[in-house]
């Protein structure tokens, strides 16, 4: 069990390294869902923390990274809010809460396409959401067919990385398409959605997903061991 001294120590620690990936803007690269970097970061932090622990420290990444290097708009500090959450999906995953994470991905989809305005959008708009889903059902039916260790023998990092990533995705959708975030916050007509739906995002924003997914799958399982070992 941690020690609530060395608990706090990591949330703060992560909470640094957060913003710092937050406050890096990359010219040519800030399209997409994540206008930093903290993407690289924020599923470790609830794989390494566990998922409350891990959603506090990424909130306070955001909101300090967002303060030092301000947005176009004050409403990117609502948005911002999918990475913390997206943070406590990975930590769900991690420990393979499953029907949580289920639970999450179902509600913010079918929030969507009740939205009349989603039915006029290309679908494939957010193809990188609906293979995280698929993947969580086939996860969740392999685990009721062979019990939940046979997560453990695959790839939890990548799996947990990877949820967790299109999770924060999922959240800013549901801000901007059922809230009507694109009318109330930025004055938009429901026919500019489409270009914004069928532009750079559906591209730039699974490649993000992708190298963040990559890069964890390559630095989790060290930091996790060294974490053991300290």
């Amino acid at each position: 069990m941690k020690s609530r001294p060395r608990e706090l120590a990591l949330i703060v620690t992560f909470a640094a390294l957060g913003v710092i990936c937050d406050s890096i803007v990359t010219p040519g690269f800030s399209a997409g869902v994540w206008f930093g970097w903290i993407f690289v970061i924020s599923p470790l932090a609830g794989i390494v923390l566990g998922p409350f622990n891990g959603f506090i420290s990424t909130l306070l990444a955001v909101m300090i990274g967002h303060w030092l290097i301000p947005r176009e708009t004050i409403y990117e500090f609502i948005f911002t809010l999918g990475a913390p959450i997206g943070s406590m999906i990975s930590g769900f995953v991690f420990k393979w809460r499953w029907k949580k994470v289920f639970a999450y991905y179902t509600v913010m989809l079918l929030a969507y396409f009740a939205s009349p305005v989603s039915w006029n959008l290309p679908i494939w708009g957010m193809w990188d959401c609906y293979v995280a889903y698929i993947i969580l059902i086939t996860m969740g039916i392999i685990t009721a067919i062979r019990g939940p260790d046979v997560i453990k023998r695959m790839s939890p990092f990548t799996l947990s990385a990877f949820i967790g990533l299109e999770a924060d995705v999922l959240f800013r959708i549901f801000i901007f398409i059922p809230c009507q975030a694109y009318y109330f916050f930025y004055g938009l007509p429901p026919e500019a959605l489409t270009a914004i739906w069928a532009g750079p995002a559906p591209i730039i924003t699974p490649f993000k997903v992708l190298l963040s997914t990559f890069i964890i799958s390559l630095i989790g399982p060290q930091v996790t061991h060294i974490l053991k070992e300290i």
